[in-house]
C-alpha cells in the first residue's frame, strides 16, 4: 500500500476530492518520470526534479509526498 493514503490528502484539504488527488499525483508522477529519463539520455531539457527528499524510486509515491508536503499547487482550467 502506498502511503500517504488519499484519505489523508483529502482530509488535509490538499485536494478537493479523491479524483482530483489521483489526477494531480498521476500528472506529477509523469513529470518526475520525464525528469529521470532526460537525465539518463543526457538531455538537458527543462524538467522539474522531485521537490522532496526521498529514498523511494516509485514516482507516484514521490508525487504523493509532494502533495502532502504542500509543494504542489493546482487550479482547475476553464
Amino acid at each position: 500500500m502506498i502511503k500517504p493514503r488519499l484519505d489523508t490528502i483529502v482530509a488535509e484539504n490538499r485536494a478537493d476530492s479523491h479524483y482530483a488527488a489521483v489526477i494531480i499525483a498521476a500528472k506529477r508522477a509523469r513529470q518526475i518520470n520525464s525528469y529521470y529519463q532526460s537525465l539518463g539520455e543526457g538531455a538537458f531539457e527543462e524538467h522539474v526534479p522531485p521537490m522532496v527528499e526521498t529514498t523511494s524510486k516509485n514516482y507516484l509515491k514521490i508525487a504523493l509526498d509532494e502533495i502532502v508536503a504542500d509543494k504542489l499547487r493546482y487550479r482547475y482550467g476553464r
